[in-house]
């Protein structure tokens, strides 16, 4: 059993969860109030460029946040603006830079060297990964809606950048910013649960089961189907966890517990997966301690859902456990492909 925690708390555990930025979303349309933000001093920009961020030289990086005097020619040289929301006396926007070759990203490096969030998440405070995250999904539904889906004319970027619209005045078609929902289950039975790997995995990395919400189903609907589907293994008491924003490209994670039903044999019903296997506690533990085993990003939910899964029935923890295996490559922070996001 789950401490009793609310489901808000749990959520704020997980990595790019709890963002701490008043959205301010009343006053996205007022173009003049936007300006004036823009070109205050309290205003700190994030550049974006190919869906990655600036990241400082230090031996820690640390996310570079410009002040107006120093973002203002890559503010003109921007492709989009977006307004992120307001911390304290900051107000925070996102610059998505243009991806090719662009003098800009050149004259950035001063600042230091962009990167996939990804590598970094783990290191960095957490109400600023959560930001980098917010500006990271923002940028990429940017850079995927520039013609309308209507009548494919163009469109223009409004309300601070929460609003597209089609710039064809026949068709004046508003489209918003999406997120794709995607379940992320960890199945037990008595001592053991169930994780999987897919080939383009490194060896021994092993995660919960994942996949998209397909039109028509409840998120209980596409936990029940995508377990089914991958391992063959049938799940009732399907218990929600906690969610996490996952910009790997535009993902919520949403992630559950269940208990199989019945027959726990596995079949690797459509292949997603190459391998998929139960693990006891007593299993996990030495695998672990030999070096056989793999866990998912120590910022991802999957992680959070094995390492709640494995402290409820073990002593010491996983995080103990993990401190004395320390030096070993343990954790898989690589970019998966997009049905397993981890």
């Amino acid at each position: 059993m789950l401490p009793a925690i609310d489901h808000y708390q749990r959520s704020a555990r997980n990595c790019f969860a709890a963002n701490p930025v008043d959205r301010l979303s009343g006053r996205r349309r007022d173009e003049a109030w936007l300006a004036k933000e823009l070109a205050s001093p309290g205003a700190r920009f994030l550049p974006v460029w190919d869906s990655k961020q600036l990241f400082t030289h230090k031996a820690t990086p640390q996310p570079v946040v410009l002040s107006h005097p120093e973002a203002a020619e890559f503010i003109e040289g921007a492709d989009t603006v977006m307004f992120l929301g307001r911390d304290g006396p900051s107000t925070f926007f996102a610059l998505d830079l243009p991806q090719s070759g662009s003098p800009l990203v050149e004259r950035l490096a001063r600042h230091g060297q962009f990167h996939d969030l990804k590598r970094f998440g783990a290191l960095i405070e957490p109400r600023q990964a959560a930001l980098l995250a917010y500006a990271r999904g923002l940028t990429h539904w940017h850079r995927r809606h520039r013609f309308c889906g209507d009548c494919g004319n163009q469109t223009a970027s409004v309300d601070g950048g929460h609003r597209r619209v089609c710039t064809r005045l026949e068709c004046g078609a508003e489209h918003f910013p999406r997120t794709d929902p995607a379940v992320i289950t960890l199945v037990h039975a008595k001592d053991r649960c169930l994780l999987g790997r897919q080939a383009i995995w490194p060896q021994g990395f092993f995660s919960a089961i994942a996949g998209f919400v397909e039109p028509g189903e409840s998120l209980e609907d596409a936990v029940v189907r995508e377990i089914h589907e991958e391992t063959g293994v049938r799940v009732t008491g399907i218990q929600y966890h906690s969610s996490q924003p996952w910009p790997f490209p535009c993902s919520i994670m949403l992630g559950f517990t269940a208990l199989a039903r019945g027959d726990e044999t596995i079949r690797l019903v459509d292949h997603e997966l190459e391998e998929a296997r139960w693990y006891s506690r007593q299993d996990y533990k030495q695998q672990l301690e030999a070096g056989l085993l793999r866990l998912p990003s120590s910022f991802s939910i999957a992680f959070r859902l094995i390492q709640d899964w494995y402290d409820a029935g073990s002593q010491p923890s996983l995080e103990a456990l993990l401190a004395s295996l320390k030096g070993h490559e343990l954790f898989f922070s690589g970019r998966p492909a997009e049905k397993h996001e981890t």
